[in-house]
């Protein structure tokens, strides 16, 4: 008989106590039920600094998606915060009114952003005031991209590694970042003061981050929105985004108030197990062992690893003895690696130390009676992975001391794979050893990409990818295979886009189910593909196209966009952002009737409705009674239009009514990803036309430009020129010709910012405005035929798919909108 195994926390190190247990043959013995605060799966809390920053998407840093709760068993409540944990009867009570009741209880609960008493930081009742964030979660994350996008000067309070990361990603979305910490020197916690400002002056010289140190904040400024912030010294900084990452405190709220043991954290044995309790256990940085608590990701698995052995049976005798604090990675761009002590503690320590300060650099290593107690490397970390070796397991030293930072004939500065145990942890973001990078290409993996997906080894930060390139091509002696996926269009179809599409043409595959059924071995479906072949096949085939609604995501499926509590934003076309007053009145009695939370005007120059229930969308499509603006699927999306010649004074074109046309003409067709255009009236450009995936530009003559790839998100870009035109025909041609080109040659989620450099404008040239390969007749008809097919998906709220197609079913868990690959609180 299996027991019942509730697990407080979805974060990463209550996922991955989990995934250890599952290891260990626990899905036999445990009936696992997972709460979590957030509503998804489980991600890389450690990413989400490259999301910021625009380097990496969203969807690259879920760890697991919500199939593989239901793959393995696990009853998973996303969204839903245990309140209340009741000892005796064994049962825990959560916010939603539900009672769960437990054989073994984990608590993974993480730790939350640690805000300092500032004056004017928050607002009474409403939270946050306008303009401040912090930094922890992925929807922090998202709403310091979405407000950063529209000011200009911030302020980021903390000069530890998450605030350095995120002024670092703040960058690529405001002129100006700056970066107080309240220390004398930045990550003081890890570095001594010349580590500290050596790190400063490269973070200012390079990457133009100004830093003041010694800033205590005592103050928030700005009466509605932030103007700025006060230092304790009367100092002003000037801002309109202040973004708090000042540290991280336990979340031990749930346990203090059900009476568990807590001091700084949740007090814990060697065994995890929660101070005079059997059956309670507590992993992660809401766990304090032995007086200590820890914040980095690997002490977090060696406490999953000791506790799933406890749970499962594997070792009864597991025990957790702390861990020794070393860590390389890179802050905000600079190789930093911190070990132990930070400088001499002990009367009879050795300390070797260089520094060049020109160059970024700082090394130093501290040494107790022959062993390395100590090292700190900034700027040039090529000795880390031997220093760090050194540190873990007390290795000989060199008797030349400088040998450790020099190559002089000592040791080198990059670990033998050979010589490396096989317990040598490699990934320290995903605790992924040597051991089981080797043990994953003997059975039979011998791809890099592919022992990474299988492993996760390099997922996280990054740092370590060399070196498991290396692990692997030594555990395959030599014989590493070239990766065939990463040429395919969609993982689950092994095929490139030409082939597949060549023989979707060949065996007229209509479906997505025909697709699977023909082209993959057994016909297994993949739920991450069938997006991007919905998408594939609707492009290819128009109105002939079979439509299955487990091919579509829940955007898809009910024609609006999901938001973070579950409501869904319903935005009507307004082609070339061109209204009436009898739409606006509509749009006002509508939202007034249904009480829309929010009308929100779009940076597409539409009106957004926002906080609908599933359940009203039909109501709303057909009170509205006008198109879909389609704000939420892969396609077109809108075109943006100055007032143009008809009433501005600089006007030399019509860019309202040809952006009308435009939109009126290639609504809503499918592509490998969202397509935004624009149309200006003159080159001052009011449109933004020049970032935008085609932008159209009227000049002197009644002439046009047609500008293509640019992009104004995450990533800026100016589009390249693709063509000077005479008339707005033309331009209506090019528009097609090239929106098909790209829908037909770009990779799955493929924005045009990425194509066209991939391509390069001169080849795109050539095929589009030259028709350089004789195509351009395909392309018109082709892109004719999806014209054709186009019908308002609005129309569906007449004869929904299913009877509970717009049905609220409960708990609500929201997926993000993007296929989700594998990859932690």
């Amino acid at each position: 008989m299996t027991q019942r195994l509730v697990v407080i926390g979805n974060g990463m190190a209550g996922a991955r106590t989990v995934e250890e247990i599952l290891a260990r043959g626990g899905g036999d013995q445990f009936t696992i039920t997972m709460f979590g605060d957030e509503p998804y799966g489980n991600y890389n809390r450690i990413m989400l600094s490259n999301v910021l920053a625009g380097v990496e998407d969203e969807a690259g840093i879920f760890l697991n998606d919500l199939s593989w709760y239901t793959d393995n068993g696990i009853t998973l409540h996303a969204g839903v915060r245990i309140e209340r944990i009741d000892r005796f009867a064994k049962m825990v009570y959560a916010t939603d009114g539900t009672a769960t009741p437990y054989d073994k209880l984990i608590i993974a609960t993480g730790s939350s952003a640690f805000v300092p008493p500032i004056t004017g930081i928050h607002r009474p009742g409403r939270g946050y005031h306008q303009g401040v964030f912090v930094f922890r979660t992925l929807d922090d994350t998202r709403a310091m991209i979405r407000y950063a996008r529209e000011h200009e000067r911030a302020v980021v309070i903390g000069g530890g590694l998450l605030g350095l990361e995120a002024a670092r990603g703040l960058q690529n979305h405001l002129s100006h970042v700056t970066l107080l910490h309240a220390m004398g020197h930045l990550m003081n916690t890890q570095l001594n003061e010349r580590a500290g400002r050596t790190l400063q002056a490269t973070v200012e010289e390079k990457l133009g981050i100004e830093v003041v140190v010694d800033a205590m904040t005592t103050e928030i400024l700005g009466k509605h929105q932030v103007t700025g912030v006060k230092l304790k010294d009367g100092r002003v900084i000037p801002c309109d985004v202040v973004v708090v990452a000042a540290g991280i405190r336990p979340n031990t709220q749930v346990a203090a108030d059900s009476g568990l043991v807590v001091e700084r954290g949740i007090v814990v044995d060697d065994q995890m197990r929660a101070q005079d309790e059997d059956d309670i256990y507590v992993v992660g940085e809401c766990a304090q062992h032995r007086g200590a608590l820890y914040g980095l990701v690997a002490p977090l698995w060696d406490q999953a690893k000791v506790l799933a052995d406890h749970l499962t049976g594997t070792d009864p005798q597991a025990e957790y003895h702390g861990s020794q604090i070393a860590t390389k990675l890179k802050v905000a761009g600079v190789d930093v690696a911190s070990m132990g002590l930070q400088e001499p503690a002990h009367p009879d320590d050795e300390l070797l130390e260089f520094a060049e300060p020109k160059k970024g650099v700082y090394q130093n290593v501290v040494i107790r009676d022959g062993r390395l107690v100590g090292a700190t490397l900034v700027g040039d970390a090529r000795k880390a992975a031997f220093l760090m070796q050194a540190f873990d397991r007390g290795l000989a030293l060199p008797e030349q001391r400088a040998e450790l930072l020099f190559d002089l004939g000592g040791p080198s500065g990059e670990v033998s794979v050979e010589d490396m145990p096989d317990d040598e942890q490699v990934c320290n973001c995903n605790g992924v050893s040597k051991g089981a990078i080797c043990a994953t290409v003997q059975s039979g993996c011998k791809t890099v990409t592919g022992v990474m997906d299988k492993t996760r080894a390099g997922k996280g930060c990054g740092t370590c990818k060399g070196l498991v390139q290396k692990i692997v091509e030594w555990a395959a002696d030599g014989q590493v295979e070239e990766d065939p996926a990463a040429s395919w269009y969609v993982p689950g179809v092994p095929m490139p886009k030409p082939e597949l599409m060549a023989a979707i043409r060949q065996y007229e595959l209509k479906s997505v189910s025909s697709v699977f059924a023909m082209l993959v071995p057994g016909g297994a479906e993949d739920a991450k593909s069938k997006m991007g072949l919905a998408s594939l096949l609707k492009m290819m085939w128009g109105d002939e196209y079979v439509d299955e609604r487990d091919a579509r995501f829940i955007n898809d499926r009910v024609h609006a966009n999901i938001q973070r509590d579950g409501t869904f934003s319903v935005v009507p076309q307004m082609k070339g952002g061109v209204t009436t007053p009898a739409q606006l009145k509509r749009i006002a009695e509508v939202a007034e009737k249904h009480d829309v939370p929010m009308v929100k005007l779009t940076g597409g120059q539409r009106i957004d409705l926002l906080g609908v229930p599933k359940e009203k969308l039909p109501q709303i499509w057909a009170e509205l009674d006008m198109p879909s603006g389609y704000a939420y699927g892969k396609s077109f999306r809108t075109v943006k239009t100055c007032v143009g010649s008809d009433f501005c004074r600089f006007g030399v074109g019509d860019s309202t009514a040809l952006g009308i046309a435009i939109e009126e003409r290639y609504q809503g067709i499918e592509g490998p990803g969202k397509m935004k255009l624009a149309v200006t009236g003159c080159p001052r450009n009011c449109a933004e036309a020049y970032v935008k995936d085609l932008g159209v530009v009227a000049i002197d003559g009644g002439k046009w430009e047609i500008y293509i790839g640019g992009a104004a998100g995450a990533h800026v870009r100016k589009g390249d020129l693709l063509a000077t035109v005479d008339s707005a025909d033309e331009v209506i041609t090019l528009t097609g010709r090239f929106l098909q080109y790209y829908r037909e040659n770009a990779n799955w989620l493929e924005r045009t910012y990425a194509f066209v450099p991939r391509i390069g404008i001169d080849r795109v040239r050539a095929i589009v405005v030259d028709d350089s390969d004789g195509i351009a007749a395909d392309l018109d008809a082709a892109m004719a035929k999806s014209v054709a097919a186009y019908r308002d998906p609005w129309k569906e709220r007449a004869e929904p798919a299913t009877p509970g197609q717009f049905r609220t079913s409960l708990p609500l868990i929201v997926l993000p909108q993007v296929p989700v690959r594998e990859g932690v609180s």
